[in-house]
């Protein structure tokens, strides 16, 4: 069976390649895995993933041991939810206010700079699906943390945090100016830098505290940055702007949600998987379970944008957002 390994396996392939860290190494390893198709095609290379993953934890366990401590690496925030959106800026532009508006994450927020000292990860909803947040230690022109790097790379959207009350064209040279040392950002001329195109991230531009900004900043903003950046202008204060983040962010991860049910039980409606646009029936019975999907049959489906309810679909049968289905294993 072909592996058929999709963009964004390819996307950690080169992030993998390119990593100058175990750390890095490691997260990158970890989105491999995450991302690779999960069938008997890919098995080998699986095996393969787990391996070198095995290896560089044990080299970093056994180099980072002081008096029998096993180090942590805290910029590795594991990936939880639909998918994994990570903050920066520089101090006090509003990060920690985020996650505390937006999550059950216990933030300290304060008026002074520096207070967030490591990630921190917290879950947002959107409607019934929950997608991390995870707020970052502030960077300045002269200093950004060492392990930063390795979390934005696991990141699948950058949102860079702009205080409208603030110099904006100054935060945002300091952001792009760290995200591009990093390649993190789309690169302006695609053509010239091709490779480049496969380590960045999508990110987007939070622009905070719209209800004390001067009138006409963020149009400002817009008119003297080059990149054609997503902007969403938001208020912790007032709550403008909060919900329509969680949408965007959900429109940008690109994700379809599935309910599952079982043959002659009621659908759960609660807890949907996610699953990248495109993915089939057959990914979903691979998401739940490898061995049951070894073993699947048939699927029936519901509130599908395609076929009738309750109609039988294949297993290459693509599935589309609020879709249910019944999974049957022989």
């Amino acid at each position: 069976m072909p592996a058929n390994l999709t963009p964004d396996y390819k996307k950690a392939e080169d992030w993998y390649r390119s990593a100058a860290t175990d750390e890095e190494k490691l997260s990158a390893l970890e989105e491999m895995l995450r991302v690779i198709p999960k069938h008997k095609g890919t098995e080998s290379l699986q095996a393969d993933i787990k391996r070198r993953m095995s290896k560089i934890k044990a080299a970093i366990e056994s180099g980072g041991k002081k008096g029998g401590v096993k180090h942590v690496d805290v910029f590795h925030i594991p990936r939880s939810g639909a998918g994994q959106i990570v903050l920066i800026g520089m101090p006090n532009t509003g990060k920690s206010s985020i996650l505390a508006e937006l999550t059950n994450a216990q933030v300290h927020v304060a008026d002074y700079p520096f207070t967030t000292e490591k990630p921190l990860p917290g879950m947002m909803k959107f409607e019934d699906v929950p997608i991390q947040l995870v707020d970052t230690p502030p960077i300045t022109a002269d200093f950004a943390p060492s392990g930063l790097v390795n979390t934005l790379r696991s990141a699948d959207i950058i949102a860079i945090i702009i205080d409208l009350s603030g110099d904006v064209l100054e935060q945002m040279e300091v952001c792009t100016t760290y995200l591009d040392s990093h390649k993190l950002l789309p690169p302006l001329d695609a053509q010239k830098d091709a490779e480049w195109v496969h380590l960045a991230r999508p990110t987007l531009v939070v622009a905070t505290k719209s209800d004390i900004a001067p009138a006409g900043t963020l149009d400002t903003l817009k008119d003297l940055t080059p990149r054609p950046f997503d902007y969403i202008e938001i208020s912790t204060k007032t709550a403008a702007g909060l919900d329509f983040f969680a949408r965007r962010c959900f429109e940008i991860l690109d994700v379809v949600r599935i309910y599952a049910k079982k043959p002659g039980k009621e659908p759960d409606m609660k807890e949907p998987f996610t699953l990248p646009r495109g993915a089939t029936v057959v990914d979903l019975a691979y998401h739940i379970h490898r061995q049951l999907a070894e073993n699947f049959k048939s699927a029936r489906a519901w509130h599908s944008a395609t076929v009738h309810d309750g109609q039988s679909v294949p297993r290459d049968h693509e599935l589309t957002d609020k879709e249910i289905i019944e999974l049957h294993f022989g």
